[in-house]
């Protein structure tokens, strides 16, 4: 028996229940450092930082301008004088009433000139006998004037950068159109060679009828010229200019199919 007891007080225990004075002592002594840093800090501060006042706004005043001190009046009369509404203030006359119109005697013209009166015509009877057809309505003769059809052909003009080659000649023209519409002046530009040929042919315009702009062209590039080899100027072989188709009424227009009637 006594050689357990001798070994459970030799071996050392896992938690220490001894009384923690010395914590508590340590704490204690923090405790009194912090307040006593805490007062010498406020007496600090009160010290050097004194307690600061606030002011208040200054209360609002409120000036009257009355007519009993020599000021007061001054600038009433300034007011008065400087006041815009009375440039367009419409003053009435002294005794003037608003509802009182000026009396205007009205004076007539005749008065002042007498007319100068005409006679009457002599009253003559109509003693022919009266015709027993009623009066009828007026016949209007209108003039029927046939509105003569100038015909007029198709022209192609070229510029005067192509006067060199001369007079061109021109193929049959035979155009066709694929529309009611009027086409419009269409223009090309062209370039012909020294042996007289158009050898590029652009566009420039459209005639508003894509078929005949192509009929067009093909007119165009078919034309020849004389041949002409000073033409070439500075090394180039072609000479550029604008060529111009002014249509006419040899233009075919397209026909139109009679619509059946169709009856119920």
């Amino acid at each position: 028996m006594n050689s357990v007891t001798s070994d459970s007080t030799a071996e050392p225990l896992l938690f220490g229940w001894d009384s923690p004075r010395q914590q508590k002592a340590v704490l204690a002594t923090f405790l009194v450092l912090s307040l006593v840093a805490h007062a010498l800090c406020f007496y600090v501060f009160q010290i050097v930082y004194p307690t600061p006042v606030a002011l208040l706004p200054p209360p609002a005043r409120v000036t009257f301008i009355a007519p009993d001190s020599e000021e007061g009046r001054t600038l009433l009369r300034w007011i008065d004088a400087e006041d815009p509404a009375l440039a367009f203030t419409t003053h009435p006359a002294p005794g003037a009433r608003l509802s009182t119109l000026p009396r205007a005697e009205h004076v007539p013209s005749y008065s002042a000139l007498q007319p100068i009166l005409k006679d009457i015509p002599p009253l003559k009877h109509d003693l022919r006998i009266p015709s027993c057809q009623p009066p009828g309505a007026v016949q209007s003769l209108s003039r029927k004037t046939a509105s003569a059809l100038v015909s007029s052909r198709t022209v192609i003009f070229f510029s005067k950068e192509l006067d060199q080659f001369g007079a061109p000649s021109l193929p049959a023209s035979s155009f066709v159109a694929s529309n009611e519409e009027a086409p419009e002046t269409i223009r090309f530009r062209v370039a012909v060679n020294e042996i007289g040929e158009i050898r590029y042919c652009f566009p420039i315009n459209s005639s508003g009828d894509p078929a005949l702009d192509e009929q067009a062209r093909l007119h165009v590039v078919r034309s020849r010229f004389a041949p002409n080899t000073a033409a070439g100027k500075a090394g180039s072989s072609l000479v550029w200019g604008i060529a111009t188709i002014q249509w006419g009424s040899d233009v075919t227009r397209p026909r139109q199919a009679p619509t059946a009637s169709v009856t119920p």
